[in-house]
């Protein structure tokens, strides 16, 4: 079990945070100062420190400094209330592995987290070198169809132009992404990434753009949007496709002009950011439907790559089963046996590299002695659809087909939205807004959070 170290003076956001982490089975130890912090570090050994930025006698950027000097290998995270660029470009730039503006979802936390003691090598030297170029790439990929999107996407790295990256759930268009900022010459400013399904249009206007302080009610300070946090580098735009129209017209201009308005501004803020947006539905088909601009689908679809599903990559299976292993091993060193190795290659994988990396962590619980076995890796086939008390759907509406099929995945996930919203093919939003639809309607058990 990972062991993370949580600093703030704030008792409330201490416990919020400890609370988030342990949910999602981190161990958690939490400190209100610097001095406690290193006194901690001193005392065990932590994979990742989780910092604020603005605290009294010693900040965040002191913080970060002593851990780079007294303990090299530790990633560190900084959170930061004020958003400036300032404060997250320096700490970047000091070294910092990433950083969150509060308030933030508990998701963005937990995927932050995962990434970094998931790659502990992309947590950035002192002085924030960050090189990782193109030959220290950590997509793990031998098929060719995946080693000719990598080789255009490194040559067109250099460039300022957009890049819109296409392909189903869990191909990994993140990876993608950072691949390319690092690749080019953003590598030592940061990459910011917003999931534009994950938040209702207020907050994402916000926080892409940003607030002055009484621009709306609970307005309280400026602050900064995920363009001017990313100025100077990248920053990733995921499921573009879900962003309703209003904004779309917003980003557009932004794309044109290189400039954001923040909410209740006065002026523009010109901004040198690099965009990269990320779709799992086809912008093309969305286009025509009239779900997307296509103004803004010509302006994002300058440099456009497709991943491929690991359907089409299958030599990569093998290699992927290893990585994850090494991933998820804890005391003893995993291996998995020629069953399951033949077994999982014969998967469809429609969850792609990430169903493919659930099930090795599932099997890492699961395996005796450290040898994962076909047993171990057995995926559900059973359908989610649960047939009519007819014994078949004939004579259901489609609606109310959808609505069994919604109801049955969110108990099949316990609730989990995201996790039924990647089953079921479609967006988080997208199924949020069905659960509203059938509030509305009278439905029973619409899937609390």
């Amino acid at each position: 079990m990972e062991r993370i170290l949580v600093v703030d003076d704030e008792r409330a956001m201490r416990l919020g945070v400890t609370e988030v982490l342990e949910r999602h089975g981190f161990a958690v130890t939490a400190v209100d100062s610097g001095a406690a912090a290193l006194a901690a570090l001193g005392d065990g050994a932590f994979g990742l420190v989780v910092s604020d930025m603005r605290m009294p006698i010693m900040t965040g950027a002191e913080l970060l400094a002593a851990v780079q000097e007294r303990h090299p290998g530790v990633p560190v995270v900084m959170m930061t209330a004020y958003g400036t660029v300032e404060d997250a470009v320096a700490a970047m730039k000091a070294g910092a592995r990433d950083f969150l503006t509060k308030p933030f979802a508990p998701g963005d936390l937990v995927h932050l987290v995962r990434n970094v003691l998931r790659d502990p090598a992309a947590a950035r030297g002192a002085g924030g070198s960050g090189s990782r170029g193109p030959g220290e790439r950590r997509i793990v990929t031998r098929a060719p169809v995946l080693q000719r999107v990598l080789a255009v996407a490194a040559g067109v790295a250099g460039s300022r132009a957009p890049i819109l990256l296409e392909g189903e759930s869990g191909t990994g268009k993140e990876l993608v992404a950072r691949y390319v900022h690092q690749a080019g010459p953003r590598r030592d400013q940061p990459f910011v990434a917003v999931n534009c399904a994950a938040l209702p249009r207020e907050l994402l206007e916000s926080e892409l753009f940003g607030h002055e302080r009484g621009a709306f009610t609970g307005a309280t300070a400026r602050k900064l949007g995920k363009f001017e946090l990313a100025h100077g580098g990248t920053l990733l735009l995921d499921e573009v496709s879900e962003m309703e129209p209003l904004l779309q017209a917003k980003l557009l201009r932004v794309l044109q002009e290189h400039e954001v308005d923040r909410v209740g501004g006065a002026r523009p803020i010109a901004i040198d950011t690099r965009v990269i947006a990320t779709t799992n539905r086809p912008l093309r088909a969305l286009v025509a439907s009239g779900a997307f601009r296509r103004d803004l689908y010509y302006r994002l679809n300058v440099l456009p790559l497709t991943l491929p599903p690991l359907r089409s990559r299958r030599e990569d299976i093998d290699d992927l089963i290893d990585h994850f292993c090494r991933r998820f091993a804890t005391d003893t060193r995993l291996t998995v046996d020629a069953a399951a190795r033949a077994y999982l290659k014969r998967q469809p994988f429609p969850g792609n590299v990430r169903e493919l990396e659930h099930v090795i962590e599932r099997a890492a619980l699961l395996a005796a002695g450290g040898v994962i076995t076909a047993a171990d890796v057995q995926i559900d086939e059973e359908p989610i659809a649960e047939p009519s008390a007819a014994g078949s759907l004939a004579g259901l509406t489609v609606h109310e087909v959808e609505r069994r099929l919604i109801m049955e995945t969110l108990k099949r996930t316990n609730n989990n939205r995201s996790r039924a919203a990647e089953m079921l093919g479609i967006s988080v939003r997208t199924l949020r807004n069905k659960l509203a639809e059938y509030r509305m309607g009278g439905s029973e058990a619409v899937g609390a959070a």
